[in-house]
């Protein structure tokens, strides 16, 4: 089914950041979301601020037209004190956020906004908004209010209740990993991991702490593989990002671990790789539910105070292994290890990720989205 606008091609703008402190889960999930809006012939733009640690480049690789929101030190003085947790990582006030992207918007006219940015809220959302366009939020948190037409929380243990007060009765809300944001190809794969995992053994160890991982947990992880006793057949795989600011010194200790280990930069297969993994590591953020679609068996760090709601709810699915935040790898890592490292816990492991999710959210929010568009359309 395309999605348009009466006879016109449907502009969907999406206002998301990437940096070293936001990580770049949130343009990662967008651009999936794009990708899967383009495939119905949408027409799509982002709006980024120039952090540290952007992910504009990469988004233009995409073949996605950016406008980009300038850093500057004028922009930082706020014009009120904003009340929220993460106003910090805006980079900006958020009137001044507003004014910016508000300029933009207004030329682009777009018949969708897409909003996944913590640090934004109703009054971002009511200023900039233009007449017409309809509103999705994308959040984890339940902390602010939204104007939206739609909610996509796609956290496991989330309940539409936790949204009350915080959106309108009317809007349409998206809980829950049926709705999470995965490139098709983890879908695609799916059948063929799962079927892989029937004789589990660990012979191919994942690690994976997202883009940034700036407290470099990947270099904890290393560390504490060494007070364990892997197979000896056993291969590492790390995989970080370009901008990760200690991947030097990770290739530095990957080169003197006592198994095979390469450190794998950008790469483009993560669901192959995933699939190939007998067990991962890794940070209890999006890519949770792409390991929960392939039945993955993961330990999970937190990586960010927001990651503890996931991490706990996966946990006490039995779909991960919650080993704790940075600061626990060292002591709570190899413990872990030791009683999920047998065929027996990993078929435990599979069993519950894979009940989790199926990998088709993005399919569900952009049918959500077209029916939306298309009841506006006849109410036209």
């Amino acid at each position: 089914m395309t999605i348009s606008s009466g006879s016109q091609v449907l502009i969907v703008a999406f206002r998301v950041d990437a940096s070293l402190t936001i990580g770049t889960g949130h343009v990662m999930r967008c651009l999936t979301l794009a990708d899967a809006l383009r495939e119905r012939g949408a027409e799509c733009h982002f709006l980024c601020r120039e952090h540290p640690g952007h992910l504009i480049e990469a988004i233009r690789s995409r073949g996605f037209q950016v406008d980009t929101l300038p850093m500057s030190p004028e922009s930082m003085a706020p014009e009120e004190v904003s009340p929220l947790a993460h106003a910090a990582w805006l980079g900006a006030s958020w009137q001044e956020d507003a004014r910016q992207s508000r300029a933009i918007l207004e030329g682009l006219a777009p018949d969708w906004l897409v909003v996944d940015h913590y640090a934004l809220d109703r009054r971002w959302e009511e200023t900039v908004l233009p007449p017409g366009c309809r509103l999705l939020v994308i959040d984890d948190l339940a902390d602010r209010e939204h104007g939206c037409d739609v909610l996509l929380d796609q956290n496991l243990g989330r309940q539409a209740e936790d949204y009350v007060g915080l959106v309108s009765e009317h809007c349409t809300r998206l809980i829950g990993p049926h709705y999470a944001l995965l490139r098709p190809e983890f879908a695609r794969l799916r059948e063929t991991s799962l079927d892989r995992r029937a004789t589990p053994r660990l012979k191919q160890l994942l690690i994976t702490m997202g883009g940034i991982d700036k407290d470099n947990a990947t270099g904890a992880v290393l560390d504490a593989l060494r007070q364990f006793q892997l197979p000896q057949d056993c291969r590492i795989s790390v995989v970080m990002g370009g901008n990760a600011p200690w991947l030097a010194q990770v290739k530095d200790q990957a080169a003197m671990m006592p198994w095979p280990t390469e450190v794998a930069v950008n790469v483009t297969d993560m669901a192959e790789r995933m699939a190939r993994a007998d067990l991962a590591i890794g940070a209890a953020g999006s890519t949770s539910w792409e390991r929960c679609c392939l039945g993955l068996p993961t330990l999970v760090v937190v990586l960010a105070e927001n990651q503890w709601n996931g991490a706990k709810a996966l946990s006490a699915t039995g779909a991960a292994i919650l080993v704790g935040e940075v600061a626990d790898i060292s002591t709570r890592l190899p413990p872990v290890l030791r009683k999920s490292a047998s065929p027996a816990s990993l078929a435990m492991l599979d069993q519950a990720t894979s009940a989790v999710t199926d990998g088709r959210g993005s399919d569900h929010v952009v049918e959500a989205m077209v029916l939306l568009t298309q009841d506006g359309a006849n109410d036209g």
